[in-house]
């Protein structure tokens, strides 16, 4: 089978497509043929082997694991001995992350309890672009925001995956959402319905003395202190991801801060797949739409995860393995 791979770290450039061994399933393992991946923060960390606290899960010196990729789309081809939940010709879905990488291939095996099945309405090309930014969306802004009493919401990093998908829940709510990113991301957003948009380039949120009750993060690249000053005096600053320094401080000064003002701060520990049945149904009544750049092909995968990295891609960035059957 043809996949993505890469035995050293390094820029994307890294990654090349090989023919490696088609793998057999094991107890409680399905063999997968992958149909659409997507690109994450997760694939540009892996490739670089930065930052390097990243290393001690993915291999000091070289990386334990060769081929990237945390989501997919594809259908059943054979199932392990133990499998209970999805048969062969399943359509079906998932972040795999609980149970390793390698999305990035013609075929994968992969434990079951890693995927959904698939509804019948959703191309895979979606269906690759839910699982991880959907999910941070929901549990960031349901377990952690409170929404149902949140009226003014601010989307940090708004033109990705996260934010596209963090938009439209919260629009089911009824709340006024305003979104920061820059470049041509910008004029995504107001298609898609954003009240307000901010460029990061042009103006700076934290200081025009705006204030929000929930601010959902997703780049997390300024300290806590700032992020206060934009939320309302019971307001709450969610993050889903960012610079692994600003995520440390935070989770470091969430007690101190408690202490003195009823602002909350939160870190998202995400669980995967854990509300794709929710998204499933919000899909199936047409009240959530999946925002896509691409999809690409597999071969283009090294310049789709640089493209990532530039921060240049709006919505979620998907990668077309193969065509459906």
């Amino acid at each position: 089978m043809k996949a993505m791979v890469f035995r050293k770290y390094g820029g994307p450039e890294v990654l090349q497509l090989k023919e490696v061994a088609k793998p057999s399933p094991g107890p409680n393992e399905v063999l997968v043929k992958v149909h659409s991946t997507a690109v994450n923060d997760y694939d540009w960390s892996l490739i670089r082997g930065k930052p390097y606290l990243y290393r001690l899960m993915f291999g000091l010196l070289k990386p334990k694991r060769y081929i990237p990729g945390m989501e997919l789309a594809g259908i059943v081809e054979a199932c392990g001995a133990d499998t209970t939940l999805l048969r062969a010709g399943d359509a079906v879905y998932g972040d795999i992350s609980d149970y390793g990488f390698g999305s990035f291939a013609e075929y994968i095996c992969v434990n079951e309890k890693a995927l959904t099945k698939k509804p019948g309405a959703m191309s895979f090309a979606e269906a690759a672009s839910i699982p991880h930014a959907a999910m941070l969306a929901m549990q960031g802004l349901y377990n952690y925001g409170n929404i149902q009493e949140c009226r003014r919401i601010l989307i940090n990093g708004a033109g990705g995956g996260v934010g596209t998908f963090g938009l439209q829940l919260a629009r089911l709510h009824g709340a006024e959402v305003t979104g920061v990113d820059t470049g041509a991301k910008l004029r995504m957003m107001q298609s898609l319905g954003f009240d307000h948009v901010f460029d990061y380039q042009q103006e700076d949120f934290t200081k025009n003395g705006m204030r929000y009750d929930l601010i959902l993060d997703t780049k997390t690249n300024r300290s806590p202190f700032a992020y206060f000053r934009s939320l309302n005096p019971d307001g709450r600053y969610v993050s889903v991801g960012g610079q692994l320094p600003r995520l440390f401080q935070a989770l470091c000064l969430k007690p101190l801060l408690s202490l003195f003002s009823q602002r909350q701060i939160h870190v998202v520990a995400l669980k995967p797949n854990k509300d794709l049945a929710h998204i499933n149904e919000l899909y199936e009544s047409n009240k959530l739409k999946c925002i896509i750049d691409g999809p690409y092909p597999l071969d283009k995968a090294a310049w789709a995860i640089q493209y990532f990295g530039d921060a240049k891609h709006s919505g979620k960035l998907v990668i077309s393995v193969a065509e459906p059957d």
